[in-house]
């Protein structure tokens, strides 16, 4: 049997959930840890989804996760992108070396009202426009049928999901 000497923290949800705040949060919560956004992975302009993207955006992140498993120093590695169907989180990992890595899944649910605030937030910021609500609220039921564990984060500021999420059984 494989000794368990890292972990990977996969932190999902729809957009406006927190992903990245709870994951730029965890990091500092966990020892010797990393975080990959897989919007990172996404930023062009003009944002194109194809088959050639989407394979593309694929292999940077499996190639990315696979260095910081790689890596020595690393321990602990957050990757956070919004899976919302397992077949999503199936091809990520397929692609990863999991040998020795302890894998926790998480999504991010708030409530509808929570993501209504948080992206309307986003809205008056500039970072996002009003049709990400409506597409936001759609995904989120989508997030059931996905093998991980549910988080409500309503009431939950980004450090105190992150502080629940690093204390998960290891």
């Amino acid at each position: 049997m494989t000794e368990v000497t890292k972990t990977l923290y996969l932190i999902s949800g729809p957009m406006g959930a927190g992903k990245t705040a709870v994951s730029e949060q965890l990091i500092k919560q966990l020892p010797q840890a990393v975080m990959l956004d897989g919007d990172w992975c996404w930023a062009m302009d003009p944002f194109v989804v194809n088959d050639a993207t989407k394979a593309m955006v694929m292999d940077n992140i499996q190639h990315l996760l696979n260095a910081f498993i790689q890596a020595p120093d690393l321990v602990n590695i957050v990757f956070c992108w919004v899976m919302d169907e397992q077949a999503i989180i199936d091809d990520v990992l397929a692609g990863l070396t999991m040998q020795g890595v302890r894998l926790v899944n998480v999504s991010l649910m708030p409530s509808a009202e929570k993501l209504t605030q948080n992206i309307t937030a986003d809205i008056r910021a500039g970072i996002r426009t009003a049709d990400a609500i409506p597409q936001a609220i759609a995904r989120l039921p989508k997030f059931a049928a996905v093998n991980s564990i549910k988080l409500d984060t309503t009431d939950l500021v980004p450090a105190q999901a992150a502080a629940m999420i690093s204390k998960l059984p290891r």
